[in-house]
């Protein structure tokens, strides 16, 4: 892990500096050279006693190492276990605890997790029900382990070209995709991100949420890698972020976009709580214009960065201006717009994007999925939908975005985005409806009892939208379905109008 090295480096010289702080504990970056020590040892324990039992063989990806996967809701000691095992030889992985079961129960299989760190009986019942042949502790049992043992030796920085991270494609609605990350893959990916995202030596972040998400994760390593301090919470809470930022004196902000949209609820509220604040940054492509504006209302002198990557890929460039739909690439990345064959498209054309960048990952791990992400000549796509022009890349967003109505290639997420300066109306989404004479029509459905009538509706669309892009149906519905870190689930919303769902009333 690209850690490693600063790691000790900041140990030797500034031991007291602060490496990861929850809620209630923290530790330095001398506290963190020995409680690694003291985490590869129970790892190194528990590992040797399952094999004894014929643990789970490790997926080939791995290159023979042992899998440790943590489960668990609690941010703190996630990360550090993810810290501590990076100047060792191991593979670790998150798994979130709020996926579907079946959808956990399932790649811990696939992969060949050989130790998981759960407190979830359900999963312990599944896992044992399966024939599971690993070994699972819970995070008293691991800590009473690591108390018990004698340490292991101190990290080292390992051969970039070995495994250490397992990480997964999003398990919320279905089955993840699980890829295995080199060492020298995120090395790359953390040097990029410490220049263009601004994680600095002695920085104090906040990065809220579960690290099973992408963006949490890499703010920890982002924020290790640099030298920085970082700060972890439980959940998405923006109440409690808000405290964070004034007691620990935050001057960096990275979440995901419902919270960036409710630290302005709160800044209105007790604004002398962001005194120290100077960025956010937020993962996702096409961040509101009506978030940018709010926010640059209410921070003015905090500044706003939403950048674009791929977990399995890395980051491919930002949007710091404007309405936030043009992209800057950052420098090492190569970006093409392809057809259905894979044919490039000229400027403008809305296609499948691909993307060759140092960081990308080798591909998937073939017992999760058959999907393929590189080629041979190392452009890799995760099917995300968009167009350049003159050197800036805009997101669509993934081909379930996409509809072809009357003929007519139609982006949804551009539609939303008309909805933006409504006044009225706060979350909704379009969706695309079978219709038998255009094959698809376009539909918005909106959240909560105060939408506009359908008159009004369609007039702001009308001024604003192409006619093929004007939606034809509006929907209401009391709670649009959500993923755990408040993104709107398309798929879900336009399942619950075609089965005509309680609670969904045509406008």
């Amino acid at each position: 892990m690209p850690i490693t090295r600063t790691i000790l480096e900041v140990a030797a010289q500034d031991p007291h500096r602060l490496a990861i702080a929850g809620e209630h504990d923290r530790l330095s970056y001398g506290d963190l050279v020995t409680d690694g020590a003291r985490v590869q040892a129970a790892v190194e324990y528990l590992h040797a006693s399952g094999a004894a039992h014929h643990a789970p063989v490790p997926a080939a990806e791995a290159q023979g190492i042992p899998i440790t996967a943590i489960s668990l809701t609690d941010a703190f000691h996630t990360a550090r276990i993810i810290a501590g095992l990076a100047g060792f030889r191991a593979v670790s992985a998150t798994i979130d605890p709020r996926w579907p079961l079946e959808h956990q129960l399932g790649v811990i299989q696939k992969v060949g997790v050989g130790l998981l760190i759960s407190d979830s009986t359900s999963l312990r019942d599944a896992l044992q029900d399966a024939g599971w042949t690993g070994t699972i502790v819970t995070l008293a049992e691991f800590r009473a382990l690591e108390a018990e043992l004698p340490p292991a030796g101190p990290p080292e920085v390992r051969d970039p070209n070995e495994a250490f991270l397992l990480l997964f494609s999003s398990g919320t609605t279905s089955a993840p995709k699980a890829f295995m990350r080199l060492r020298h893959e995120y090395r790359y990916n953390a040097k990029v991100s410490s220049h263009y995202l601004e994680a600095e030596p002695a920085v104090h972040t906040l990065a809220p949420g579960p690290l099973s998400y992408s963006l949490t994760l890499f703010a920890l390593v982002e924020c290790l890698y640099s030298g920085g301090s970082c700060h972890v919470a439980d959940q998405f809470d923006v109440l409690g972020a808000s405290r964070r930022i004034a007691e620990a004196k935050i001057s960096r902000v990275v979440a995901v976009p419902a919270v960036i949209q409710g630290l302005v609820e709160a800044a209105k509220r007790n604004p002398e709580r962001f005194a120290t604040l100077e960025l956010a940054v937020t993962g996702g492509a096409n961040l509101s214009a009506a978030i940018r504006s709010a926010f640059a209302a209410q921070l003015p002198n905090v500044r706003l960065i939403s950048y674009y990557g791929a977990a399995e890929i890395g980051f491919i460039g930002d949007s710091r201006e404007g309405d936030g739909t043009k992209i800057s690439l950052y420098e090492g990345v190569e970006a093409e717009i392809r057809d259905a064959s894979g044919r490039p498209l000229p400027d403008g054309e809305i296609g499948t994007l691909w993307i060759r960048v140092a960081s990308t990952a080798l591909g998937y791990v073939a017992a999760t999925t058959d999907v393929q992400l590189r080629g041979a000549d190392g452009w890799a796509t995760v099917s995300d939908q968009g167009s350049l022009e003159h050197g800036k890349l805009s997101l669509v967003g993934r081909a379930g975005d996409i509809v072809v109505t009357g003929g007519h290639k139609v982006s949804l997420p551009d539609v939303e985005r008309a909805y933006e300066t409504l006044p009225g109306v706060e979350a909704y989404c379009a969706i695309g409806l079978p219709h038998a004479r255009l094959g698809t029509v376009v539909a918005v459905v909106f959240e909560g009892d105060s939408v506009p009538d359908k008159a009004v509706l369609l007039e702001h669309a009308r001024a604003r939208l192409a006619p093929q892009f004007v939606p034809r149906r509006f929907y209401g519905i009391d709670r649009l379905p959500r993923t755990v870190g408040g993104k709107i689930r398309r798929t879900e919303t336009a399942e619950f109008v075609q089965r005509d769902a309680a609670g969904v009333v045509r406008l």
